[in-house]
């Protein structure tokens, strides 16, 4: 009997898993903290391939992906997938036994990110408030605006679930990654059968953005931190305001701890 020889050649495959969303709750901290992993390769961007480019097929798929060698994880990252309808079922024919990443936070929260990026880049943006609530003094919530209706996760992950087994779902907590990044991307490492490389050596807290950075990286062996977007300071959001956006996510959040599995406590 002759032994096959490994593969040592670089070649470009397909996905063996992907982080499907949720916009600004961490996507971007998962793939950077997961590329510290010597058997994870990723694309560098997010390549929209099963959102907008479907139609060019997965050969034009497959060449955005980076090289890997055998036994190595090809990955990519495109947050949203999530709320795309139809790419449960695309995702699906590319690979039925494909692993799944999802990154949730506390939805007010996660909105308020959503309009602080904006507002970063459109100054006249209207204050928060008069996008997430009708007319003052705060009434019901807009639940159409975009920020808003984000938050409600269970609803895109009823149309995954149609699809895909509850076990190739991996839901990670944005507030967990933010506190205990260590602990988290064990999980992380578990979920993809990978070597439990990724550990508390690799992360250094920096007090004034707010959450983890990386000591040292695959590319940098110097400390760095996530690029100057993150960590972005929210506006002040007026407490009544707060209140109503809790009041509305709180029936949506219990229907996505009992889909998930998951209680994620948010008040």
């Amino acid at each position: 009997m002759t032994l096959r020889k490994p593969n040592l050649v670089p070649t470009k495959r397909l996905p063996d898993a992907l982080i499907i969303g949720v916009k600004k709750c961490g996507t971007r901290a998962l793939l950077e903290f997961l590329r510290l992993h010597p058997d994870v390769r990723a694309a560098g961007s997010e390549v929209h391939f099963f959102d907008k480019f479907y139609h060019k097929g997965f050969e034009w798929y497959r060449n955005r992906m980076p090289p890997t060698l055998e036994g190595q994880i090809t990955m990519e990252k495109t947050p949203s997938y999530w709320v795309t309808r139809s790419a449960p079922k695309r995702v699906f024919a590319m690979n039925p036994a494909v692993k799944l990443l999802a990154v949730v936070r506390d939805p007010v929260t996660r909105a308020i990110s959503d309009y602080t990026q904006s507002a970063s880049k459109r100054p006249s943006l209207p204050r928060f408030e008069e996008l997430a609530l009708m007319d003052s003094p705060w009434g019901s919530v807009v639940d159409t605006w975009p920020p808003v209706r984000l938050g409600i996760y269970a609803r895109p992950l009823r149309r995954w679930l149609r699809r895909f087994p509850r076990s190739r779902i991996l839901i990670i907590s944005g507030e967990r990654l933010v506190v205990d990044p260590a602990a988290e991307m064990t999980r992380v490492q578990e979920f993809l059968n990978l070597k439990p490389v990724i550990t508390e050596k690799h992360f250094y807290f920096n007090s004034t953005k707010g959450f983890p950075c990386l000591l040292k990286s695959e590319s940098r062996s110097t400390p760095h931190c996530l690029g100057k977007t993150k960590g972005r300071n929210h506006p002040y959001i007026d407490p009544v305001a707060l209140e109503r956006l809790r009041e509305f996510y709180r029936p949506h959040n219990e229907r996505f701890y009992e889909l998930s599995g998951i209680n994620f406590g948010w008040q």
